[in-house]
């Protein structure tokens, strides 16, 4: 009977530890559908090694909190620029301007905000308050086959917040995803890889140099890590970003498959066709947005899936 109290005690002892881990998340998204099977909650961690120049989520980038400006909502009151401690903000032509390096994101301005225009991208949360989150919704994981989805930035990043996430998860039985750009320590993504039910691997270029130009690091890890992990894992969907003049050419697209084909437990790509949307985001974070106003057609797309399952693969188009 002792021994059952101590183990108990150690067992009470390690869930509280978890449940206090902290990490940095810029938004939770209830209700996904394109994360995963079924119905899911998505969870974005804040920070990401790469700088892809189409990035959807650039408020993901950096693992330090930030702040948003929403030119459309603004009335031009200067309300912030007066209240600002650090002098971080000022106007030039009506145009609002934030000096990051002044900013120490205190808050004053968007407290001050009449009309919404500023808003701190980032928060701080423990394990704990993000699963009160997730499990709000466990009825509709369970009839729809759903669960929760851990993306970004990149999760791997915040590898035992990201841990401990998924451990909660595991002994409460809800299905786990983690979306990954797969560029991170191999010792980690197995590890983390222990309790992770399906993995969505990005893969965006093949050739090393238009990969450092394109996202800013080698492929060289990525790839290894995509090989090593499905040497351990057997749910590993491919999502392919297709990028117009830069990732969709035929020999990309062939050698994309051809090295997928060469790898163990993995069958499915799916492809995500550029879209514009956060090139308005850019704008809010005060960030060059560095690709031309492109479009994809449909075409192109078809194209592309029927050049993938030409490999034998099962391809999804996704949003």
């Amino acid at each position: 009977m002792a021994n059952s109290k101590v183990i108990n005690a150690h067992l009470i002892e390690s869930i509280k530890e978890k449940s206090s881990i902290t990490g940095i998340i810029f938004d939770i998204e209830r209700f996904a559908l394109h994360d995963g099977p079924g119905i899911r909650i998505t969870v974005f961690f804040k920070g990401c090694p790469l700088t892809c120049w189409w990035c959807q989520n650039p408020e993901g980038r950096d693992i330090s909190t930030e702040i948003m400006f929403w030119a459309d909502r603004c009335i031009s009151c200067l309300t912030c620029e007066k209240v600002c401690p650090n002098v971080a903000i000022s106007h030039l032509e009506g145009i609002i301007i934030t000096s990051r390096d002044k900013c120490t994101l205190c808050g004053t301005c968007i407290e001050a905000c009449p009309s919404g225009a500023r808003e701190v991208i980032g928060k701080k949360m423990t394990v704990s308050e993000v699963m009160k989150e997730i499990e709000k919704d466990v009825i509709f994981y369970d009839e729809s086959g759903g669960g929760a989805t851990f993306s970004g930035g990149e999760p791997l990043m915040q590898p035992d917040f990201l841990n401990s996430l998924l451990l909660s998860c595991r002994e409460q039985r809800i299905h786990t995803v983690v979306d990954t750009s797969g560029y991170a320590e191999t010792r980690t993504l197995l590890n983390v890889s222990k309790n992770v039910d399906l993995f969505l691997y990005d893969l965006k270029l093949i050739d090393d140099d238009k990969h450092k130009r394109f996202t800013g690091v080698s492929n060289a890890l990525i790839l290894s890590n995509l090989r090593e992990l499905s040497l351990h894992h057997d749910q590993i969907v491919i999502r392919v970003p297709i990028i117009p003049e830069i990732n969709d050419d035929e020999e990309n697209v062939s050698r994309i498959a051809e090295f997928v084909a060469s790898l163990q437990n993995v069958t499915q790509i799916d492809i995500l066709p550029f879209n514009k949307l956060s090139i308005d985001k850019h704008k809010r974070l005060q960030r060059p947005y560095l690709l031309k106003k492109q479009s994809l057609s449909n075409e192109r797309v078809n194209e592309i899936e029927e050049r993938l399952r030409g490999f034998g693969f099962k391809v999804q188009i996704g949003r």
